[in-house]
């Protein structure tokens, strides 16, 4: 183990070697991860290519690990090589600043700052990191960021005609696998845009169209992301790349209109894989195209969640000192595992596991924590909400409305400390606020509550084929977006389909049965009675029939036992993020969709628009 000092020098001095060995191993350790992940990452290309998805999927999942797993090899590193107790906080400051310096020709110094940050406050107390030592304030800009190649392509309408634009964009994407018909893709898609924008005389001569280098992968399809750019008017789109293993790969779909981008990107959904040796530049390309994401969607959408969350802490930090308005309880249904509470201002909800669970709960802290950790892991088909994970995180006491403080110290006092004027939570999660569904329709109209009921049926339907059972089908763990999306966000009761047992009520043996305030037939810890769900989610007359119009199989449980059926067989189901009405269904006709679409998928393909 070395000491703290070098010859005459003090591990404090500006540039001691000590410091530069402690600087430059850190950043070794960042260097491996990011070296690692650019490298699972860019399997994406060869598994599209080869329709390997259960491959894409199982490095989708192993990629979330990464991180953590590099900043253990990097404190390990640390406690065995330097005597840490002896280093002080003049130590620390020469290493951050020896540190940066190291950053300057690096191309991802944001996300070598935040495994800094990482590293070191794995090593010490909660009290002992400030922003002297850590970097809370981004040390380095990143603005003009680029690789060594363009970020993106350029392509002129104007000048060499759309239908010339659009084919050679395609071109400039190339695949083991060819195009079905490229030629084909290119037209369909020049007559998608002249619909959409109707007289494209009315473009400017400076009409240009952008698209990023790197494709966007993520279960079945490749997109590419790009903006027209009408002089001071940008257009995001986004064309899906399918492959269908026997024809090539094809254009399955231009999206266009906002809602459809924005879905895309949902914090809803799995992480895109990215290859990309700066991310600054592609986080800076998309902010422009996606004016209501902010850079920490943007980073946690490209497989970054840790930078995510350091942006997240940033901005949450600045609308602190922004703003005066009081953190209070949130609203909707109290719950029996969570304590959640939200700054009304920021559209996020904290929540905190309790100390102890009423019954009938039977899950403990731990359990609680590894359902959190299963739907990380998991592929979330845009119908559960991505959650950040926060540890020791402080909040000013003054921030705190009495009746939240009075809330959490009667439900969380094990997870609740006071250090000065601040507020410590030992560990919470942090989701994006949505309003419960339950609020959602006593305030909405009928048919709005309608549409909602009939996507709720569609978010329990695509979580089932991806192997997740919410558990508690209880309308207030789930809310409703902006966009009207129902989004599942309640997961300390999940499970997954091939973990549960789907039975039928059994027959009452004798009239007396059916009195009983206990049922007459036995009940295990996996058993799942379809028949019940009705009287859990059907309170609202408004609502009955239109759900049960299209979704009344959800009562029967052949089709949950179909469901797990093809879910244990291996089938890898594909979830559209866009309605089945934006395909180009008519691409290779009827007979040969049809074709496609088995070869597509090992089960029925699922879209935004399904029933």
């Amino acid at each position: 183990m070395q000491p703290v000092t070098d010859g005459d020098e003090e591990a404090g001095g500006e540039d001691s070697a000590l410091v530069r060995q402690v600087a430059q191993t850190i950043l070794n350790g960042f260097n491996k991860h990011y070296r690692l992940f650019l490298a699972i990452t860019r399997e994406a290309k060869t598994y599209f290519e080869h329709r390997v998805w259960q491959a894409t999927r199982h490095a989708s999942q192993k990629r979330i690990l990464f991180y953590t797993q590099r900043v253990a090899e990097a404190r390990a590193i640390l406690r065995d090589t330097y005597a840490l107790a002896e280093f002080n906080d003049a130590t620390w400051r020469a290493i951050k600043l020896r540190y940066i310096t190291l950053l300057y020709e690096h191309r991802q110094p944001e996300l070598a700052e935040s495994f800094y940050n990482s590293v070191f406050t794995s090593l010490y107390d909660r009290r002992y990191y400030n922003n002297q030592n850590i970097f809370v304030r981004p040390g380095l800009s990143t603005e003009y960021l680029d690789d060594g190649d363009a970020t993106y392509h350029s392509f002129y309408p104007a000048r060499d005609g759309l239908t010339n634009s659009v084919r050679r964009m395609l071109q400039s994407y190339r695949f083991a696998a060819p195009y079905h018909d490229l030629e084909r893709d290119a037209e369909r898609i020049t007559a998608q845009v002249r619909e959409h924008f109707g007289n494209l005389g009315e473009l400017s001569p400076n009409f240009q169209v952008h698209t990023l280098t790197a494709l966007f992968y993520r279960n079945k399809a490749a997109y590419i992301i790009g903006r027209a750019n009408n002089d001071a008017d940008i257009i995001p789109f986004a064309i899906a790349l399918m492959n269908n293993g026997w024809g090539g790969v094809y254009v399955d779909a231009l999206l266009i209109d906002s809602d459809d981008i924005a879905n895309i990107f949902s914090f809803a959904r799995a992480y895109f894989m990215v290859d990309t040796e700066t991310p600054s530049a592609v986080v800076r390309f998309l902010l422009r195209m996606l004016p209501t994401k902010t850079a920490a969607d943007i980073y946690t959408a490209i497989g970054l969640q840790k930078q995510g969350k350091t942006e997240f802490y940033r901005d949450f930090l600045h609308h602190l000192r922004n703003s005066s308005d009081l953190l209070e309880i949130a609203p909707g249904t109290k719950g029996m595992v969570m304590s959640v509470f939200t700054l009304p201002s920021y559209p996020f909800v904290f929540k905190v596991i309790n100390d102890r669970f009423a019954p009938p709960k039977k899950v403990t802290r731990s359990i609680v924590k590894e359902k959190y950790q299963l739907v990380k892991m998991h592929d979330r088909v845009g119908r559960m909400a991505d959650t950040l994970e926060f540890s020791y995180a402080a909040f000013p006491r003054e921030r705190f409305s009495a009746d939240l403080l009075a809330e959490l110290e009667r439900s969380i006092a094990k997870s609740l400390d006071y250090e000065d004027d601040m507020v410590v939570i030992r560990h919470m999660y942090i989701e994006r606020r949505l309003e419960p569904l339950n609020i959602y329709l006593e305030k909405h109209s009928d048919a709005e509550s309608q549409a909602a009921m009939v996507d709720y049926g569609r978010t329990v339907k695509d979580l089932a084929a991806a192997n997740i059972f919410p558990g508690d089908l209880l309308l207030k763990n789930f809310g409703v977006t902006r966009h009207g999306r129902v989004i599942f966000y309640d997961y300390d009761e999940i499970e997954l389909m091939t973990d549960c047992r789907f039975r039928k009520i059994p027959p009452p043996r004798f009239p007396e049965d059916e009195m009983s305030l206990e049922p007459w037939y036995s009940i295990g810890d996996a058993d799942v009675f379809p028949e019940e769900f009705p009287r859990f989610i059907l309170h609202d007359s408004r609502v009955k029939a239109v759900f049960s119009q299209h979704h009344s199989e959800l009562f029967d449980p052949a089709y949950w036992q179909s469901v797990q059926a093809q879910v244990s067989a291996g089938a890898y189901q594909n979830v559209f993020p866009y309605a089945r009405r934006k395909r180009f269904k008519h691409i290779f006709g009827r007979e040969t969709r049809a074709r496609t679409d088995a070869h597509n998928s090992e089960t029925p393909n699922r879209h935004e628009d399904d029933d």
